[in-house]
Formats: structure tokens, sequence, C-alpha cells
């Protein structure tokens, strides 16, 4: 066998060797490999915060209606436990007052009998009348009836018609002092007024009727511009909400909406001085005739107040100089330096005031604020 038989023999060996390794390399190499994400695009890094903001602000939300939910159903408990409390009071009070009369009454029979005098007259049975004139008897079926229309039990153990007459009544008289709370952005005990009775007069009424409406005016219209203000806001497109000043357009009117709360527990109890009332009559009454110049001067005054600050000597001698005299200016007192839940309700007056000249425009152009 020469040389080239040789050569051509290994040759087609190293082919063959090579022809039964290649499918799995082959194999290997056409296999499709994992790809791995090293970084994320921007519109995905701002979905995802977009998703955690939305979030979270949904949760802050339910948190914020739980605890209002909460604290109107931890008022009304405490309510009911102090109605209950006053009726226990009532009913110990009458007990023991029954108890002294039986009691006094022994002593007046037990003092004639020693002195040989008659007796006193019993009292009959049939003499027993309801504690109310308004508690008139009724039939036992309608009374049943009445009873199960208010969800309550027509029965309880070892009462008769007469304790059930009384129970029905009492029901029925808590029902109708239980005040009610109004829906709205800030709820209150006070019955909203129609729009067009909504109308301020310029002058604060001297009657008490005409009070009690003055602070349902008020309440109301507070609330009607804080709902606008509300639904403004809600109307914005996503980004703008979610842009800074959006957040802090929506806290400026969640944080006006919290601190004029006080004011309404003010108008509730009608307890608001002339001081404070007369001035902020005035800046609802320019604000619903859309004059918020003059809406804004009222505001400065009950705010800053319009006295001369004292400057100089004023501590001096024996008589008080002409700028010691000023600081007791009562009609010119700075209400915003009362104190601080003042001060904040004061200033959410005027944020309401700003938006209203936005939401309705006044048509002299003089009038709109700076």
């Amino acid at each position: 066998m020469d040389f080239a038989a040789l050569m051509s023999k290994e040759i087609s060996k190293a082919k063959g060797s090579s022809s039964t390794s290649s499918p799995g390399t082959q194999e290997d190499k056409s296999a499709p490999k994992e790809p791995t994400k090293k970084y994320l695009r921007r519109g995905e890094v701002e979905a995802a915060r977009i998703a955690a903001y939305e979030e979270e602000q949904e949760r802050l939300r339910k948190e914020r209606d739980e605890k209002q939910s909460k604290k109107r159903k931890l008022e009304e408990e405490e309510a009911d436990r102090r109605r209950e409390r006053e009726e226990k009071k009532q009913k110990m009070a009458e007990e023991s007052q029954k108890r002294r009369e039986q009691e006094e009454e022994t002593k007046e029979r037990e003092r004639r009998r020693r002195l040989g005098l008659p007796d006193l007259p019993t009292k009959g049975e049939g003499e027993e009348t309801p504690d109310d004139d308004a508690e008139k008897d009724m039939e036992e079926d309608e009374l049943i009836e009445k009873l199960r229309a208010l969800d309550e039990p027509v029965r309880l153990f070892g009462e008769n018609h007469r304790a059930r007459l009384r129970r029905y009544y009492r029901i029925v008289k808590r029902a109708a002092t239980r005040q009610k709370i109004t829906d709205g952005p800030i709820p209150t005990t006070l019955e909203p007024v129609p729009g067009g009775e909504m109308i301020i007069a310029a002058t604060i009424p001297k009657e008490e009727a005409g009070r009690l409406f003055l602070f349902r005016q008020l309440a109301s219209y507070f609330n009607m511009v804080l709902s606008e203000w509300e639904v403004a806001l809600a109307k914005r497109d996503v980004s703008v909400r979610q842009s800074f000043q959006g957040k802090q357009a929506y806290n400026a009117m969640f944080q006006c909406r919290e601190n004029m709360t006080p004011l309404f527990r003010r108008f509730e109890k009608a307890d608001l001085e002339d001081g404070l009332l007369d001035p902020i009559v005035e800046i609802v009454h320019k604000a619903q005739k859309r004059r918020y110049v003059d809406a804004n001067d009222a505001y400065l005054r009950v705010s800053i107040g319009k006295a001369a600050w004292p400057i100089g000597v004023t501590m001096v001698g024996i008589h008080e100089r002409s700028a010691r005299e000023k600081l007791h200016q009562s009609d010119q007192q700075a209400h915003i330096l009362s104190d601080e839940i003042t001060r904040k309700y004061l200033q959410s007056i005027k944020r309401c005031l700003s938006f209203a000249q936005v939401r309705w425009p006044p048509e002299d152009q003089l009038q709109i604020m700076g």
C-alpha cells in the first residue's frame, strides 16, 4: 500500500468521527438562549410608579373613610350612652322620690295611728295615669304593629300593656330628638337650605330664629363651595392630578376642609360672637354678589385689623400715651392673632374666596383679586 492510499484512509476516518460528533454540537448551537433583561424602559418605570402611587392613594382614602366612619360611630355610641345615662338617672330619681314618698306616707300613717287620727285614704289602682299627656292609650294589635315597624321586640319578659306603651313612646321620643347628620364635604347637623334661600343679607338678624337660619345658610354656602372645589379638582387630567402642582392643589382643598370643621361646630352650637360673625357675613355677602375685592378687604379687616400699630414709648409715666390707647380698641382687633383655630378657619375662608372668583368670575374685571 502506497503513501497516497494511507493518507486517503486516515482522512476518511477523520471525516467519519467529525460527522458523528457534529449533530450534538449543532443542536447545542441551535438551542435558543433565554434573554436576560438588564434594564427597564423609562415608560415601564413610570407606569410602575403611577400604579404604586394610585395604590397608595387608594389605601390612604380607605383609611380616611374608615377613620371617619369609626369617628361617627363612636360619636353616635357616646350620644346613646349619654342618653341612656340620663334616662337611668331620671329613672333612679323617680324611684328614689317614690321611695321617699312611701316612707313619708308610712311615717304619717304611724303618726296618725299613734295619735288616734283617722287613717289616710288609700290610692286606688285605677287612678294610675300615664306619665305624659301625649302617651295616649291604643289597642294591643296596633301597638304591636308599631313596635314591629320600628324593629323593636313586641314583648319583653314581665311586661304588661302599660309598660309596653311607655316603651313605645320612649322609643318614638328618642328617635325624634336624635339629630341627623347631613352628607357633604363637612358633615353637620345643620339642615341644608336650597340654593335660592342661600343668599345672605348684609346685616345679622336680631331674633334667635333668624340667627339659626343664618348659620344654616353659612354652612350650606361653604359646603357648596367645597363641593364645587372637589368636582373641579376631580375633572383634571391624570397627569395634572399626579403632578407636584396638582397634589399641592388637592392638599390645599383637603386642609381647608379640615380647618373649617371647628367653624361648623360653632355654627351648630350658635355660639359665634358678633365680632367674628359680622365680618364673615360681610365676606360671604360680597362673594355672593361677585365683589371679590370688597370681600377681600373685609377679610383683611377681620384678620389683621385696621388699628395703627403702637410704636414708641407707651409705658412711661402715670398717664396713658396715645399709642398705648390704641391697644384697647376692641372693634379693630386682629382676630387672626386670637388663637390657632381661628387663624386656620379664617385663612380657609380666604382660600374659598380665591376659588369662588375662578368658579364664578365677576362681570366687573376690577373686582378680581390679584
